[in-house]
């Protein structure tokens, strides 16, 4: 795969992090932000979502709506021409037809590898009484409930959270993310995971930079806007984007 040199997009840079513009939307924002496309030596255009792939590469902040709209209408056929022209061995690109559905995919097994990785490392709590005594003693930097967790559950480790970080009747609650418990519980190699905790500020960024953008591209930036459990990780690094796809 290749990758394209970005030019310098603001004088902050080196404080803010690297800044990319998102060859559709011409939005900017940092790497974080942002979603990397990549292309094989075959010409094939292939999600990088880590960007690790060598070589040129364009970065995209849409939702996936949007880019599945401007795939239909030719307009990201464009844009990638201009930013990659042909393969590294000449061959025209090439644009799956399931590229939305691709980087979906890439962007949920990043964010669960993620989790994966937090917990492996002792920062990420399973378990509602562990996660439940670790919040209330305001230990909780960030919760999470499965998107099938049961409401009553749920407002029981978000009344935790309030009382350790001495915000009751803030309205504070958890994330509600879009992983059932079935998908976190193979994640996470743990039978039932159905809440989870991060103890650790840095942990909490890494997880809801891959989080953010994953929502986001599904159309549910509002959702990372909105919700307190980010709070932590925004004030580290607020979010840029802001695109909602209806």
């Amino acid at each position: 795969m290749r990758t394209l040199p970005n030019e310098r997009l603001s004088e902050d840079h080196r404080a803010a992090g690297p800044e990319r513009k998102c060859i559709l939307s011409g939005e900017i924002a940092s790497r974080e932000r942002l979603i990397r496309l990549a292309i094989s030596p075959d010409g094939d255009v292939l999600p990088d979502v880590l960007a690790r792939a060598p070589g040129r590469g364009a970065w995209i902040a849409v939702c996936r709506q949007d880019l599945e709209n401007a795939q239909a209408n030719g307009k990201l056929g464009g844009a990638l021409a201009r930013a990659f022209g042909k393969s590294a061995t000449g061959k025209a690109l090439t644009i799956p037809e399931d590229l939305g559905e691709r980087i979906e995919a890439a962007l949920l097994r990043a964010f669960t590898d993620r989790l994966g990785l937090e917990m492996r490392s002792g920062k990420l709590l399973t378990g509602s009484d562990r996660i439940a005594e670790h919040a209330r003693a305001g230990k909780a930097r960030f919760l999470a409930h499965a998107a099938d967790a049961s409401p009553d559950g749920a407002k029981k480790l978000d009344q935790a959270m309030r009382v350790g970080l001495d915000q009751e009747g803030s309205g504070r609650t958890g994330m509600r993310l879009p992983l059932d418990r079935a998908a976190l519980s193979v994640a996470l190699g743990r039978d039932n995971v159905v809440h989870l905790a991060l103890t650790d500020a840095a942990a909490t960024q890494r997880v809801a930079d891959q989080l953010r953008r994953l929502l986001q591209f599904q159309g549910q930036a509002a959702a990372t806007g909105n919700n307190t459990s980010f709070r932590a990780a925004n004030e580290a690094a607020p979010s840029v984007m802001t695109t909602n796809c209806d």
